[in-house]
């Protein structure tokens, strides 16, 4: 017969085989990127997710380029900090940049704040 020990919880123990170990809470970071288009509505291009930062604006910047030769397109970063058992909802998620395209073609990021 299978009996829980709360000693035998380790930092080794995936999270889902020991939820009652103590410890500190990880919560993790992402950040989102979306690519739209807009024809009349935005139609959602391209988008993706990665843990830096610095990763996404880049991402973004490849991708508008490639979208929008003549500027009809624009981007946002949306930053979401997920944790260990909770579904992830509104109250954890934000939209830090949107990006646009200036006439000379570059890509323009601009902080979004709230």
């Amino acid at each position: 017969m299978d009996v829980w020990r709360p000693w035998a919880c380790t930092w080794s123990s995936a999270r889902e085989d020991c939820l009652y170990c103590e410890g500190t809470q990880q919560v993790v970071e992402m950040f989102e990127w979306e690519v739209f288009a807009t024809a009349g509505i935005d139609d959602l291009g391209p988008c993706g997710i990665s843990s830096g930062q610095a990763t996404v604006m880049d991402t973004l910047r490849t991708n508008l380029l490639r979208m929008a030769p003549n500027g009809v397109a624009w981007g946002r970063i949306t930053h979401r900090v997920y944790d260990f058992g909770t579904v992830p909802d509104d109250w954890s998620r934000r939209v830090i940049f949107r990006a646009t395209m200036d006439p000379a073609g570059s890509v323009r990021f601009k902080r979004v704040t709230s």
